[in-house]
């Protein structure tokens, strides 16, 4: 078995630069293309990160097909384009780590994995957020019952811009969170819902998308792409877990926190200082008065290292291992689109209960 995997990058936009970024200073990875249908783009990494003349630069994904050796892509391009892609790759015989959502279509997605299946190869989503230290770490106080009786969950994820055109705030945004719920919990949601607001993109410049991304001109944000969304997220003990999402809001939050009887666990991606805090504190019942007691802050210590560099390693792993990721391989992937995709049914109902069939 070889110890080195040749990887070609698709996609140098915002994000796909930073999949580039690692897999080049990766001991295990030799970059040997990178496709953009932008020149300036493929200039712009050439120059940036010195790459070798025998690096293939191109616009056209087809000239992959030319590269010998070929072992897996990183696909960051638009969510709308991931579906015939991804197939593509997988029908090459190529292993593919791709940018989140795996795909808009929950059944689009199921096809992926099973395809991947049968070609054993490894097909990987990029949930940068289930590799970050703080979620590790905070599934582990979790799990190991430090928060006592959990009772319910809460999430903000704001700022201004970037507004996408192709997808509206809820698939944009919401899949952080509740990936990192998920796995914090051990579980996935048996009911969803969620409401909206549209103010920046109406029915002239884009129609609401529908479960499997496509425009829905009868719904209730037929209006356009949602700027503001509120979920609720059941799970099957009855936790439930609030999410607020918005690209148009200037107060920068990326906040998610668990409380239980015993105490809160956060998570707060803006603090350099302290990302992950637990906050004990309980009551103490006298009377009829409740009285807070062993009250106590913890920052919690966390591991170095970049998230997304521990994506890319997991995934040179998985690849020369031939075994796919436990923490986010096609298949959680899947579980995701799945949930976003019954989020949007609610969201086009004006927030009704939307019930997921764990059976499907």
């Amino acid at each position: 078995m070889t110890n080195q995997i040749k990887i070609a990058v698709i996609g140098v936009g915002r994000w796909g630069v930073h999949l580039l970024r690692n897999f080049l200073a990766h001991p295990q990875v030799d970059v040997v293309a990178v496709v953009d249908p932008h020149p300036e783009r493929l200039a712009a990494v050439k120059q940036q990160f010195k790459l070798d003349e025998d690096v293939v630069l191109t616009t056209q994904w087809e000239d992959l097909k030319k590269v010998p050796g070929l072992t897996g892509v990183a696909i960051a391009t638009p969510a709308t384009t991931h579906y015939a892609l991804i197939k593509d790759a997988l029908q090459q015989g190529y292993h593919v780590l791709a940018e989140k959502p795996l795909t808009l279509n929950p059944a689009e997605c199921r096809e992926l994995c099973q395809l991947a299946e049968q070609h054993h190869l490894i097909l990987m989503v990029d949930h940068t957020y289930l590799f970050h230290p703080a979620v590790e770490q905070g599934k582990t106080v979790v799990q190991a019952g430090k928060l006592g009786d959990l009772r319910y969950g809460y999430a903000t994820r704001t700022h201004l811009g970037p507004v996408r055109q192709d997808v509206d705030a809820l698939w944009d945004l919401a899949i952080h969170d509740i990936a990192i719920f998920n796995a914090w919990l051990g579980q996935t949601p048996v009911k969803v819902q969620a409401t909206g607001m549209v103010w920046l993109q109406g029915a002239g410049e884009q129609g609401s998308r529908g479960a499997e991304g496509k425009k829905d001109t009868n719904s209730p944000l037929s209006q356009g792409l949602a700027d503001l969304v509120w979920l609720t997220l059941t799970y099957p003990d009855n936790f439930q877990a609030y999410i607020h999402l918005c690209w148009l809001n200037p107060d920068k939050q990326r906040r998610l926190g668990i409380v239980g009887s015993l105490g809160s666990l956060i998570f707060d991606e803006m603090s350099q200082s302290s990302p992950l805090t637990l906050l004990h504190g309980e009551f103490q019942q006298q009377g009829n008065q409740f009285i807070p007691v062993n009250q106590k802050q913890v920052v919690l210590e966390l591991e170095p290292g970049e998230p997304l560099g521990r994506v890319c390693s997991c995934f040179v792993v998985s690849v020369l291992n031939n075994t796919p990721s436990e923490v986010s391989s096609g298949w959680v992937g899947t579980e995701l689109v799945e949930i976003l995709a019954a989020l949007t049914v609610s969201l086009q109902q004006g927030g009704q209960p939307v019930f997921l069939n764990k059976d499907s």
